[in-house]
């Protein structure tokens, strides 16, 4: 017994110690990129600030409730949580209820805060494939009660997060659900065969929307047109690239004075990187490699299949969006506004995620 208790504590502590070291970075990166920023807008350079500490109490003590939470609750909200976040999502195509952000209705707004439902959607969609993975047990194998209910469900919720519309999501969502699918079970020909059927489709999306197209072509060529769209990821470069080894200090990097646009959400990582150089985002992939790796140990180690998912669901979500966040600001990917998970400003995002790092801490003290 005494064993198995070390075992849990450490980790518990591989989790919950990244965690809260990725919290304070964030709040830390946070203000010196939004500071000038929020003073020109607002006049008051902590307003962002502000905001992030905020979402960060509210997480963190869902967190901690969570922590105490026993898992199998989430398995018997699983159908009413569905329900409330296909809602929030249709409740956007509705003129006037959905927050409109440069072309894209992904918000709701209410007393200055907003909202964004795909990440309560991101959050849902695990603990519904966890539950029913674990229901179904060897007949996940077969293609009618394995992959056909599972691509029903979560195809419903990728179209409506098409509509806002938000193909980045959309695709971030169809390999997680793909990668939790093969884990669980199903027969890669299957999965395969969702593949080749569904490239063509996003081809055809990106194709038909000029600015989805260009962001490609950027992505291929980001100096073709330097002042225009590809602006942001030369920027993100120029970041990078001045901070050196160590960094120009806390406080002194020049693309957050308005050259970088937002530099406090998607593109906080070049910032971090201008200020405290490759040893600090160094610092950032080791924190988020021991944090995603801890999560998958406790998968392996769960007592049942079903936390065994949404550990390993939960986590894998987590792990892909840093992932194509930092492919995203160091042009290995296409530009995506997709935020880096407990650093960069927004609460929808940290409060969904600190929430699942609750439930891995919950199950890791279950294992």
């Amino acid at each position: 017994m005494a064993e198995k208790k070390t075992s849990n504590s450490e980790y518990n502590y591989l989790i919950l110690v990244p965690t809260i070291l990725l919290i304070g970075l964030g709040l830390v990166v946070v203000y010196s990129a939004s500071s000038h920023l929020a003073e020109h807008r607002m006049g008051d350079s902590y307003y962002y600030l502000k905001r992030q500490a905020f979402f960060c109490v509210l997480g963190v003590s869902l967190m901690i409730l969570a922590r105490y939470i026993p898992c199998t609750l989430y398995s018997r909200l699983v159908y009413p949580l569905l329900l409330i976040s296909f809602c929030l999502l249709v409740m956007l195509l509705i003129p006037g209820v959905g927050y409109k952000v440069s072309g894209a209705c992904r918000w709701l707004r209410w007393k200055g805060f907003s909202f964004q439902p795909s990440e309560l959607a991101k959050f849902s969609l695990a603990v519904f494939m966890a539950y029913s993975m674990a229901k179904k047990g060897v007949n996940i194998k077969t293609f009618s009660r394995g992959l056909l209910p599972h691509l029903m469900v979560a195809g419903a919720f990728m179209l409506f997060i098409l509509l806002q519309p938000d193909l980045g999501t959309v695709l971030i969502l169809g390999c997680w659900i793909l990668l939790v699918l093969f884990v669980g079970g199903v027969r890669f020909l299957q999965l395969f065969s969702v593949v080749a059927l569904s490239a063509p489709v996003v081809l055809w999306l990106v194709w038909q929307a000029d600015y989805r197209l260009k962001r490609w072509l950027v992505f291929l060529n980001p100096w073709e047109d330097p002042n225009g769209i590809g602006f942001q990821i030369i920027h993100s470069f120029l970041a990078f690239g001045s901070g050196g080894i160590f960094g120009a200090g806390l406080g002194n990097s020049k693309q957050k004075l308005f050259y970088l646009p937002e530099p406090h959400t998607d593109f906080v990582l070049p910032i971090a990187g201008e200020e405290l150089g490759l040893l600090g985002v160094t610092a950032i992939i080791v924190l988020f490699g021991i944090l995603i790796i801890s999560g998958i140990k406790v998968a392996l180690k769960a007592r049942d299949l079903y936390s065994s998912y949404l550990a390993l669901g939960l986590t894998c979500m987590i792990g892909l969006q840093v992932m194509v966040n930092m492919g995203v600001v160091m042009g290995l990917l296409p530009t995506k506004g997709l935020p880096l998970p407990l650093i960069s400003s927004g609460g929808s995002s940290l409060i969904i995620n600190l929430l699942s790092i609750g439930i891995l801490l919950n199950i890791s003290s279950r294992t």
